[in-house]
């Protein structure tokens, strides 16, 4: 009885939210990218967006790389 008595005080998220993953009905998504991910799988966009991340973070080591190389050139001249 002690159990169940606390384990539905601590189970109160789990019904409280449960009903704002599906939406709130009769409200349509206005937003195009929110149409976009709703209408393909979310691992796609969960692919993209890492996939923007990587190219982001390999441009700026690219780019750091290139310039610590002619600093060292600077460097090595004098």
């Amino acid at each position: 009885m002690i159990i169940a008595l606390v384990y539905s005080i601590a189970d109160t998220l789990s019904g409280a939210y449960s009903d704002r993953w599906a939406g709130a009905p009769g409200e349509s998504e206005s937003n195009i990218l929110m149409q976009y991910m709703s209408s393909n799988d979310l691992i796609f966009v969960v692919l993209a967006v890492s996939l923007i991340i990587w190219s982001v973070l390999a441009f700026y080591l690219v780019r750091v790389d290139k310039k610590i190389s002619s600093l060292e050139e600077q460097l090595s001249d004098k």
